[in-house]
């Protein structure tokens, strides 16, 4: 996706030039209680895979993988940490102390009665620093006002498309995939497919500058909610909650069905529909659901510093599912290390 909201970022800079420019914090939104068969483990990891500190935790305490849950996937190239969670019916604790894990830190451990489920996650928490910044920071301080009170496009970064798995998706679709993916594997190829055609549609509504507002045919989504309902764009107090973000225009995750899409929405989402058909009814044909996802994030508590000449710090909020990324592109034409 290459549309911006705003024109374009005003400033150039470098991210991720050590893993603690780059801090995520996941939150829950709810905690353990302190009983259960469940251990949950609060961990930091760093440069460290998700899934991958999952097996290691599963090897550690002597379980299979799928006893190890997680809400969700972080990013490998940054400071992370998130609750991860072991099925241990009728066991003691392990002595995690004793565990040999590079790069993982166990912060905390407690039972639960249930165990942690993907997806299921309020927000994250970000501190990212920008470095060898330069251009107009009077413009950027513009910028960072827009994004604060205006939210941003809510596309899907490119960390979910994992370099070629676009065209894996086609591959599938056409069986010619010489072996069979996994289940984890297809998953990917799928969500990047869904991804695709979201980021067209918001692309394009982002050409016709009315990703924020509500149009004919509208489906608009309550903030911080996953379902969705037939907007008035004529409607005044609905255009009132969409100006203070309170609802938001959306976008489609095609599937099975028919799309709920009406008038002017419609058109511009079956536009996108036909030129990608091969991702599109390939989806529908693996059995994914429709579903609907707001173009629009709020960037909750953006607060900003220049903690030393040519560096920029962040710190903000997003819902589960956005990407950070996504708001860093709208300010800053940033390189990674």
């Amino acid at each position: 996706m290459t549309d911006f909201a705003w024109g374009g970022p005003p400033v150039t800079g470098r991210i991720r030039t050590s893993p603690e420019d780059f801090v995520v914090e996941e939150i829950l939104g709810h905690d353990p209680d302190g009983q259960g068969e469940h251990l949950w483990l609060w961990i930091e990891k760093r440069e460290c895979n998700t899934v991958d500190v999952a097996a290691r935790l599963a090897d550690a305490a002597g379980v299979h993988p799928r006893q190890v849950s997680f809400a969700g996937l972080k990013d490998r190239n940054a400071i992370t940490r998130q609750y991860f969670s072991i099925h241990l019916p009728g066991r003691e604790d392990p002595d995690h102390a004793d565990w040999d894990l590079e790069g993982i830190c166990i912060l905390e451990a407690c039972r639960s009665s249930r165990k942690i489920k993907r997806g299921r996650l309020r927000a994250n928490r970000f501190i990212l620093r920008v470095r060898e910044l330069a251009g107009d920071l009077d413009a950027l301080g513009e910028r960072l006002n827009s994004v604060r009170d205006q939210g941003v496009p809510n596309g899907f970064g490119e960390q979910r498309f994992g370099g070629n798995n676009i065209a894996r998706a086609h591959a599938l679709f056409r069986g010619e995939l010489r072996r069979k993916p996994s289940k984890s594997k297809r998953g990917f190829y799928l969500s990047a497919a869904r991804s695709l055609v979201f980021n067209l549609v918001l692309a394009e509504r982002l050409r016709r500058g009315d990703w924020n507002r509500l149009i004919d045919g509208e489906l608009a989504m309550l903030d911080g909610s996953r379902s969705f309902f037939a907007a008035d764009a004529n409607d005044p107090e609905q255009i009132q909650r969409c100006k203070e973000m309170d609802i938001h225009p959306s976008g489609p995750l095609p599937g099975r069905g028919e799309s709920p899409a009406d008038g002017e929405v419609a058109a511009i989402e079956q536009a996108v529909f036909a030129e990608q058909s091969e991702l599109v009814e390939g989806l529908a044909k693996f059995g994914m659901q429709q579903e609907r996802r707001p173009l629009r994030m709020r960037v909750r508590d953006l607060t900003w510093t220049f903690p030393e000449p040519g560096t920029l710090e962040l710190s903000f909020e997003l819902g589960t599912g956005s990407y950070a990324t996504s708001v860093l592109r709208e300010l800053v034409d940033y390189e990674e290390r």
